[in-house]
């Protein structure tokens, strides 16, 4: 019985683990007191930018009970809600980069690490047309943030992040829409 009731717990635990104040398969991070933007960014592995622009926030300053969106990913609720805040709908051309290469750090110019984050929607965008930090949508891709800029990205051009250089080399060059986000 001992033995079924520990089982038991773990699974649970495993199933409806904590941590940090957030349930493991929530989105969403209640802030404790003591907490800093970049202490909870740190703990869930994205950039301070990210998560000020996911919670519309224009300061560091954050408060204890204050709930934080810590994921990109949307419930399909959040994803209607995002579709009806589109401000903007550009065409261009997009490419597709990695980091797999010998001189690639990885290190967004946002502050995310892509090789420790492979599977972040990342694109890379001229700040002109683009600013960094913008929630965006591109056709084919899904939702991403624009958090990197390139030498070659000028004008209407971004480069998408795909992890697996043989699945980048696949996307090739394509015109597609993005839609920028509220």
């Amino acid at each position: 019985m001992k033995k079924l009731l520990i089982a038991f717990s773990s699974a649970f635990l495993l199933l409806f683990g904590f941590q940090n104040g957030a349930l493991a398969a929530s989105n969403t991070y209640l802030v404790k007191s003591g907490d800093t933007l970049s202490k909870i960014a740190k703990t869930y592995k994205i950039s301070v930018v990210q998560l000020k622009s996911w919670n519309h926030l224009t300061s560091d300053i954050i408060h204890p009970k204050q709930s934080l969106n810590i994921s990109a990913v949307k419930s399909s609720t959040q994803t209607k809600k995002a579709q009806l805040n589109v401000v903007k709908e550009i065409t261009v051309k997009a490419t597709a980069y990695n980091v797999s290469c010998k001189k690639c750090s990885g290190i967004t110019a946002t502050g995310i690490n892509l090789k420790k984050n492979p599977q972040q929607k990342v694109i890379s965008v001229d700040p002109k047309v683009i600013k960094l930090g913008t929630k965006v949508y591109v056709e084919g891709y899904g939702y991403a943030i624009a958090a990197d800029k390139g030498n070659a990205i000028k004008g209407n051009k971004i480069d998408v992040f795909i992890s697996s250089h043989k699945e980048a080399l696949k996307w090739g060059s394509k015109t597609v829409k993005v839609k920028i986000l509220k």
